[in-house]
């Protein structure tokens, strides 16, 4: 969500801030701010709307100094308005925020009653507030810093500048990501790796709890207990930070482009002489049960896998969602694991799941896409899944390179459970060889799918079904068209169509039908009859067998190459991504950045 970036530099850091802010675009955010501290001197400037506003005001209005620190706002508490944008300044201090403060309204009434006044509707005007009484106490900028940090629950990254201080950033972080950069002569902060990766490549990973004192000789590191600690020092490779469209109009559409490519480099990494590469120590001989839990497109992923690894593996599987995962109080057995699926790998529902699970389970797992983020460094076992840096806020390559890593972890199960000989193994490996041949074939079916996005693009509701595996895909298919066209859509399993949703069904309403000709094929094409039957408009998604089968009738058809029953789920998934990113065109909407939605979720 929010983005945070911090500079003590030996430059005027304005347009350092600025493009900093620009490559955490990607998180979402409604508006945007920078403050810096000039000859002594805190002054700050505040947009509503993209960052070019921002940039516009900074050219008729500059903003001068060598120390300063900005951010990007995805609003939880209070409207999207200049007053409610970060920075928040309280006197001599200014503060930045990722996460929520959750006890703002007791600390918002202390403050109040030692005379000071709120002008915004946030709780990161408490913060600054907050330090300001303590600065006002008599407290030099570093102890009020801690002391106020000392006095807040919830889950915060924060940055702290002061009036007067050109050579301090203060920097925390509890539940929110937070990363130091080291430069010469120079030291930064930001949300990740690749707001900072322009100005260095070599960065300290802040962990939950730590707080740090940055000044331009570096950043003394404490823990939660407020003992100094050592964090390692890595080097980021620049080349996996890049943020470029490499000519596409959208980072949607050069994302979907990319997926045989880095599905190929996934099964390399994982596939070594006709054999399975996965990580020492996943072995599932002795599990007896999975649970399984992510947040939106990868709870998908997560319920395709299930199929998998109980049909494959014969492993009981159970999947949650992130965000209803520790609340419901489920029982843990030492005898089975718990895998997390994210993206980022800072999502803070399944964070918090992965922390509600650790200790209750015999291992946990993860699978996302940044080995150095939380979820990965708080795993007994990571799998990246290569997918590279993705910018869009709508999931495409990462949620495929998801799918493809959970069947190769399906495959390692049921080989370790007997489920699989030598022979049956080899024949999915090299299958799954097959895929980003596949999947480049599903990619040029984009200009039809565009001349059919033009008429789904009028209409208000569209429902996706499957059966099988390709439910969860419906599901998925659904969310990529509402994520980023705003049309309601939503996916459901075909035989569940007769128990409500065929209510919905009349001319209007378009049904995205996703049925490879498989063991389901039959009785997914009833359903479907019974849609045509009330004169709805079916759009089928099948290979060639299933379109000469079943596709007479249909208001419009997309053939896909015949595949294999365990890469279907993957290659669906593109002209799935390809109607959302069409239907979006055609209605004109902000494909990368749609209304309201952060790509990493980082508060509950």
């Amino acid at each position: 969500m929010c983005g945070i970036v911090g500079v003590l530099g030996n430059h005027e850091v304005a347009p350092l801030l600025v493009e900093a802010l620009k490559r955490l675009e990607y998180r979402g955010y409604d508006s945007a701010g920078i403050a810096t501290v000039n000859k002594g001197r805190l002054d700050r400037r505040r947009a509503v709307g993209k960052l070019v506003n921002l940039s516009d005001l900074l050219v008729h209005d500059p903003l001068a100094g060598k120390a300063g620190i900005g951010h990007t706002r995805w609003a939880t508490h209070g409207a999207a308005t200049v007053v409610n944008a970060h920075p928040h300044r309280a006197g001599r201090v200014a503060v930045v925020h990722n996460g929520i403060i959750e006890n703002f309204r007791e600390l918002r009434a202390e403050v109040t009653a030692a005379g000071l006044t709120f002008e915004t509707e946030t709780d990161t005007e408490t913060v600054a507030l907050l330090a300001r009484m303590y600065m006002d106490q008599g407290l030099a900028p570093r102890e009020a810093a801690e002391a106020t940090l000392q006095r807040l629950h919830g889950a915060f990254a924060l940055c702290f500048l002061f009036d007067g201080e050109e050579d301090l950033l203060i920097a925390a972080r509890k539940g929110s990501p937070l990363a130091i950069g080291h430069g010469d002569g120079e030291m930064f902060v930001g949300s990740d790796a690749i707001a900072l990766a322009p100005m260095t490549d070599r960065i300290t990973y802040l962990e939950e709890g730590d707080r740090a004192v940055v000044t331009r000789a570096g950043a003394e590191i404490f823990n939660a207990e407020g003992q100094r600690a050592n964090r390692a020092m890595t080097r980021i490779a620049i080349d996996s930070t890049r943020i470029e469209k490499a000519g596409y109009k959208h980072f949607m559409a050069k994302e979907i482009a990319e997926q045989p490519v880095v599905i190929a480099d996934a099964l390399r990494h994982y596939i070594s002489g006709g054999a399975l590469a996965l990580p020492e120590g996943l072995d599932f001989t002795s599990v007896d049960r999975l649970t399984l839990v992510a947040c939106g497109t990868a709870s998908y992923a997560c319920l395709v896998a299930k199929y998998w690894f109980e049909q494959i593996a014969g492993l009981p599987c159970e999947v949650d969602i992130a965000s209803e995962f520790r609340y419901r109080e489920p029982p843990l057995s030492d005898r089975s694991w718990a895998l997390f699926v994210s993206q980022s790998g800072e999502t803070a529902d399944t964070l918090a799941a992965l922390r509600y699970a650790s200790g209750k389970v015999a291992k946990v797992v993860s699978v996302c896409n940044v080995p150095t983020s939380s979820i990965a460094r708080e795993s007994d076992l990571a799998l990246p899944i290569l997918a590279g840096v993705e910018v869009g806020v709508a999931s495409t390559k990462a949620f495929t390179c998801q799918l493809t890593v959970l069947a190769l972890m399906a495959l390692k199960a049921a080989a370790d459970r007997g489920r699989l000989d030598g022979p049956a193994l080899a024949a999915h490996l090299a299958d799954l060889a097959t895929l980003p041949g596949l999947m480049n074939h599903a990619l040029r079916l984009a200009g039809d799918i565009a001349h059919i996005a033009e008429e789904l693009a009028e209409a208000q509701d569209i429902l996706f079904l499957g059966r099988g595996p390709m439910f969860p895909l419906a599901m998925e298919g659904a969310l990529k068209l509402k994520e980023i066209s705003y049309i309601h859509a939503e996916g459901y399993a075909s035989g569940e169509l007769k128990h409500g949703p065929i209510a919905l069904i009349d001319a209007r309403v378009p049904v995205i039908v996703m049925a490879p000709k498989d063991t389901l094929f039959e009785k997914t094409v009833s359903n479907m009859q019974e849609v045509m039957a009330r004169h709805g408009k079916v759009l089928l998604i099948s290979d060639m067998a299933g379109v000469q089968a079943a596709g007479m009738g249909c208001w419009q058809t997309l053939t896909l190459p015949a595949a294999p029953a365990l890469l279907a789920p993957i290659l669906y998934a593109i002209p799935a991504q390809l109607l959302a990113y069409h239907t979006a065109i055609a209605k004109g909407t902000d494909v990368d950045q749609p209304r309201n939605l952060a790509k990493s979720v980082t508060v509950e």
